[in-house]
């Protein structure tokens, strides 16, 4: 069974959309990217930090879904990472309430021995440098290395940022995020230029109008499937990402055709997501589900040109 590290945060999220408000919830890229990559037959770890207010059972939850939680460390007296935000009434654009590093402001990732020669390394938005540190303790060159970051490591860390780019085989960013990095409003400009500071392929996120990835001169588009409603985008983007690693690792196939498949898989999982708040419509899902609403992305996108 192929082995997918996953790198990112394990948080508290309080959201506030059209639909409602929450307290503190169960959130974090790293929750994300494991819940979403656990529908699929590889032997997954997060590397991430809570404090000792982070409730066991959410722990309990990742490890009921074969996701390995050695790599996650507990501070003792600290506290875990909380984010706040309120979404406008068009759902795509958010405001921070609150930004609380606690415990990750002195994060240093430790990887777990058994997963050093991880075949696909997930890192999730994060700080650059520890992303890197990341890098550094494989043991083996990984076969795939997938980066997730975003407009605020642009604005803070620039530099950082380019480094660990240099070291990735694929890059996930929204279409802001792209055009803020290249310097470039054209999408098809903006992903030639992100490939010249390393990624091999490009993906860029466009939210309810779905997602792109670029190889060389080659573009595949994939839909996002219409959806009645839309409750919380809160961790959309970082459920495509562990829909997409996590599809590539049980598939241990990186040639662009299968992106193309692992793009679909990403969209599906994410089309869930933004159903419920946080977490809660990940935690809940089934398989069965999974392959049914994968059925109506087949159905989306796939007919026959009469010419």
């Amino acid at each position: 069974m192929s082995k997918l590290l996953i790198v990112g945060t394990v948080a508290f999220d309080a959201i506030e959309t059209p639909f409602g408000k929450t307290d503190k919830i169960l959130g974090g890229a790293a929750t994300y990217i494991g819940l979403s990559a656990s529908f699929f037959n590889v032997d997954a770890a997060i590397v991430s930090v809570v404090g000792e207010d982070f409730p066991q059972e959410h722990l309990d939850l990742l490890a009921e879904r074969n996701i390995n939680i050695e790599g996650i460390e507990v501070v003792k007296g600290g506290k875990t990472f909380f984010w706040s935000g309120k979404y406008h009434n068009d759902m795509n654009s958010r405001d921070t309430l609150a930004t609380e590093l606690n415990v990750l402001a002195d994060f240093n990732p430790v990887v777990p021995q058994a997963y050093q020669d991880a075949s696909v390394v997930m890192l999730g938005n994060l700080h650059p440098i520890v992303q890197s540190s990341v890098l550094n303790q494989m043991t083996n060159q990984p076969k795939l290395v997938v980066l997730d970051t975003m407009n605020f490591w642009m604005d803070c860390a620039l530099p950082e940022l380019v480094e660990v780019i240099q070291r990735v085989d694929v890059i996930t960013i929204n279409d802001e995020e792209a055009r803020q990095l290249s310097g470039e409003y054209s999408l098809v400009k903006a992903a030639a230029k992100i490939h010249t500071m390393g990624p091999k392929y490009v993906v860029i996120k466009k939210g309810e109008h779905g997602a792109l990835i670029f190889h060389n001169k080659a573009v595949f588009f994939a839909p996002a499937l219409p959806l009645e409603e839309v409750f919380d985008p809160t961790g959309a983007g970082d459920t495509f990402a562990g829909g997409f690693s996590g599809y590539l690792s049980q598939s241990e196939d990186f040639s662009f055709e299968n992106m193309k498949n692992a793009i679909i898989h990403g969209s599906n999982l994410a089309s869930f997501c933004v159903e419920k708040f946080g977490t809660e419509r990940m935690v809940n899902l089934n398989k069965e589900d999974v392959y049914a609403r994968l059925q109506q992305f087949k159905a989306l996108t796939q007919f026959d040109i009469k010419l």
